[in-house]
């Protein structure tokens, strides 16, 4: 039996660990890509960082930053835009880490 071509491929186990912890994220609040990993309690920045740029489309993926505060590399202006639209605490190079990093606990 062949694969429905309509139907899209299941996402390898961590990268559907990976999503639904970003999908989690509530509206104003953000995680690093270190953060994601540490509470998968798997992987590390750079593995999250590759989930996002392969599978991230679907998830609100400007929830994801650098440990130091930078949007995803070619999409700050998008992210920049959908942070404001969300009352995201903001610096002038990005997300205001201590105050919008989610402790990934609860709805906020």
């Amino acid at each position: 039996m062949h694969p429905d071509p309509a139907e899209p491929a299941p996402l390898p186990a961590f990268a559907g660990r990976v999503i639904d912890l970003v999908d989690t994220i509530p509206s104003g609040r953000v995680l690093s890509y270190g953060d994601v990993a540490e509470l998968l309690e798997y992987g590390g920045p750079r593995q999250v960082g590759q989930v996002m740029s392969r599978y991230g489309s679907a998830t609100s993926w400007w929830r994801v930053v650098r440990a130091d505060g930078r949007l995803p590399q070619g999409h700050e202006a998008e992210a920049r835009a959908r942070h404001l639209a969300e009352g995201t605490p903001l610096t002038s190079r990005g997300v205001d880490m201590r105050r919008a990093r989610w402790d990934g606990v609860g709805g906020s």
